[in-house]
């Protein structure tokens, strides 16, 4: 058996037996990339709201995608949860979301977080949830200016300081695609040759891994998603707040095109039973009470308009906003094959 198939077989037994057929109006099935303890509220809010019971399966986005494509047309999937606009993307692509029209849902997730919409005017998959890739730095050796744009980080001057996890880690695929965009495949082949002359060891670890990197003087500038941070930021663990005390953070590019933004998103699988509840899950997720939970519960920014959050540590980043860099994500996406391609050329591991 595949290991990503094996994994799911053991998931499915302790978080709970798929829907049968005669309960598969009370029940949805949610295949689900948030691994998050505190999303247990969200699925206890919505079934007291609604009547509807959860199953949920966890996996990673290649897992989800690989049962998926293995069940085909069995498949009791009702929702996909993903984390990461380019496995969204490449899903849309590849046949696995039933595009869905819902009023609710366009009016609360703006146009670039949401794939396009299909000639009969349908979504495949809407955004929930935002993070922004920021930069830490050594507060002692670097000033903000030094690192206020993604562009700065191949800059000589930051010769064997740069810190970042591996290049084909989804969240780089999807902030380098998103440079594809802004700069052109040439001028971002030249910038990923000159953050891999600037680091200051190979690719490795996890983005925690990358701030603690440059807390410890190991590095002087790293790239890590927004939530790691905020995680440090509201952790009573000394050791961690001693982390954020010796480091700064910038949301780059904020005079020009702004900082990048992935998404974690949902849609309705391709064979759904339930296509009415699975699109009433969505456009719950997409409410005010869950998109808090997102910014509270997990230091995500919310993906929906005009919702306001209480998050200490997302405040303390930014001030309470940032610009955000306005291209759609599916775009980003589409460039995932051209970016691996780039990466391999210039030795990014």
């Amino acid at each position: 058996m595949h290991p990503s198939l094996l994994k799911f077989a053991t998931l499915a037994l302790t978080v709970g037996t798929l829907a049968t057929p005669a309960l598969a109006e009370s029940v949805l099935n949610v295949y689900s990339a948030r691994h998050y303890p505190t999303d247990e509220a969200l699925y206890s809010d919505f079934t007291k709201a609604t009547g509807i019971g959860i199953n949920r399966i966890d996996s990673d986005d290649a897992g989800i995608l690989t049962r998926l494509r293995a069940e085909g047309a069995s498949s009791p999937a009702d929702v996909i949860l993903l984390v990461d606009a380019a496995r969204l993307w490449r899903a849309e692509v590849d046949g696995l979301f039933k595009p869905i029209t819902s009023t609710t849902l366009e009016a609360a997730i703006p146009a670039q977080l949401r794939a396009k919409p299909t000639d009969k005017g349908e979504t495949a998959w809407f955004g929930l949830s935002t993070r922004a890739r920021v930069v830490v730095y050594d507060k002692i050796k670097f000033a903000k200016a030094d690192v206020d744009s993604y562009e700065k980080l191949a800059d000589p001057k930051l010769k064997g300081m740069v810190c970042i996890r591996s290049g084909s880690h989804p969240y780089n695929l999807s902030l380098f695609g998103a440079m594809t965009e802004h700069l052109g495949p040439a001028a971002t082949e030249t910038w990923l040759k000159g953050m891999v002359d600037n680091m200051a060891r190979s690719p490795k670890g996890g983005d925690t891994d990358q701030i603690k990197a440059v807390a410890s003087g190991e590095c002087g500038v790293a790239v890590t998603n927004s939530y790691y941070l905020a995680r440090l930021m509201r952790s009573s663990k000394p050791e961690d707040r001693a982390v954020t005390e010796k480091i700064g953070v910038v949301f780059p590019n904020q005079n020009s095109w702004g900082t990048h933004v992935n998404v974690a998103g949902g849609a309705v699988a391709r064979h759904a039973k339930n296509t009415n509840n699975a699109v009433r899950f969505l456009e719950y997720l997409a409410s005010a009470r869950a998109q808090n939970h997102f910014a509270n519960g997990n230091n995500e920014w919310p993906a929906a308009v005009g919702v306001k959050f209480d998050n200490p540590a997302l405040k303390a980043m930014t001030g309470g906003s940032f610009k955000s860099e306005l291209i759609p994500i599916s775009a980003v996406g589409m460039n995932q094959i051209k970016v691996q391609q780039m990466l391999d050329r210039v030795g990014f591991k």
